[in-house]
């Protein structure tokens, strides 16, 4: 019912402000990792393993319009990350696809410059563990909240966008298959910089 409610938040806010909105397509780079990977076992030394960052990609849509002096920019994009854990010359790459739905608040400050931060809502689709043998289960809750904030520079229909995504809290996917008791937790939610490019096709607003 949550996800459900979002996704109408988003379409309604693109609907009643289409006079004067402008949609457009982007895509572009992700550099991150998502939270650490932790073991559990009652007869072991538990650990904690760091993810390392890597690049990953995304692609979606966007729409954009003014409202008080300042612009609203809600997004619905597919974005696809990659995780490697590494531990004593062992390694695992942790899969990850979601679709995030940013519905960010801007400002345009300086010529072509703006400004925009928000809240994230993320979707996860999949989520798999390379590497280990071992299966991993879904993670604990499949929509959650981060933030996003950055720059942006509007050159025409061209524009350059570099922000950070962050979390409001762990998002645990705990494995599947235990030994003993013995397993280990990831945290889904990442923490990265999104560099991304997009172009506006014609707006409600623009002259014919």
């Amino acid at each position: 019912m949550k996800k459900l409610m979002i996704l109408i938040l988003f379409v309604s806010s693109v609907t009643a402000f289409g006079q004067s909105a402008q949609f457009g397509l982007k895509g572009g780079l992700n550099y991150g990792s998502t939270g650490g990977l932790d073991t559990f076992a009652p007869f072991a030394e538990n650990f904690s393993i760091d993810g390392d960052d890597k690049v990953g990609f995304h692609v979606g849509l966007y729409s954009k319009f003014k409202l008080l002096g300042i612009f609203v920019q809600p997004e619905l994009v597919y974005t696809r990350l990659n995780t490697e854990y590494s531990q004593d010359g062992t390694s695992a790459d942790y899969n990850f696809s979601k679709i995030d739905i940013p519905l960010l608040v801007g400002l345009d400050i300086v010529g072509p410059l703006n400004i925009k931060a928000g809240p994230s809502f993320q979707l996860v689709l999949n989520n798999d563990l390379d590497g280990l043998g071992v299966a991993i289960e879904d993670p604990e809750n499949s929509f959650t909240i981060g933030y996003q904030l950055g720059a942006g520079v509007q050159l025409g229909r061209l524009g350059i966008d570099l922000r950070y995504e962050g979390a409001f809290q762990d998002n645990d996917a705990i494995s599947d298959t235990n030994v003993q008791d013995f397993g280990f937790v990831v945290d889904s939610r990442p923490s990265q910089w999104i560099l991304s490019l997009s172009y506006q096709l014609k707006g409600n607003g623009d002259k014919k």
